[in-house]
């Protein structure tokens, strides 16, 4: 363990997360893409997925519906762009709280694998740099790092003996 997310700008458009799991990727793609998993991880703490629906193919959609323990409710969603399994998902997101142009990001997930080692990387771009800053000021980097850690207790993988 002791791996811990990286949250870093890029230009004025972009937010690039990186983290490493002790896992391979195609059970980090297996998480990302399969909604029995990714109900086990995503969100951060405090945050239960209630909905999760994938449809894993370019021009499919996803969906996710959370509820925060104050009964606050989030919608997640996006279409699909690209698919390339078991490294690459790209997906055009739109948050229901944005307007229309400037709530849609498009979100590009790497996994990378060295020595059973998979570095995930998620580069989103938004559609203003005012979209971006709101967002990474909203406490992100907290839930996505807390949705992580249970991502890498999710893919874990038994040291064998």
């Amino acid at each position: 363990m002791g791996r811990s997310l990286s949250v870093t700008k890029s230009g004025d458009l972009e937010i690039v997360m990186t983290r490493s799991f002790d896992a391979p990727r195609t059970l980090v793609f297996d998480a990302w893409t399969k909604p029995e998993l990714v109900r086990r991880w995503f969100g951060p703490h405090g945050c239960e997925v209630v909905e999760c629906e994938i449809d894993l193919r370019v021009g499919g959609r996803w969906r996710y519906r959370l509820l925060h323990n104050g009964g606050r409710e989030m919608v997640l969603q996006g279409v699909y762009q690209e698919i390339s399994r078991p490294e690459r998902l790209v997906s055009l997101e739109t948050n229901e709280d944005c307007e229309a142009s400037e709530g849609d990001a498009l979100a590009t997930l790497t996994l990378t694998e060295h020595g059973g080692v998979t570095t995930l990387t998620q580069v989103v771009r938004y559609g203003s740099k005012r979209i971006r800053d709101a967002v990474l000021e909203s406490g992100m980097e907290r839930g996505v790092g807390e949705g992580f850690d249970r991502l890498a207790e999710v893919v874990a993988v038994p040291a064998r003996a």
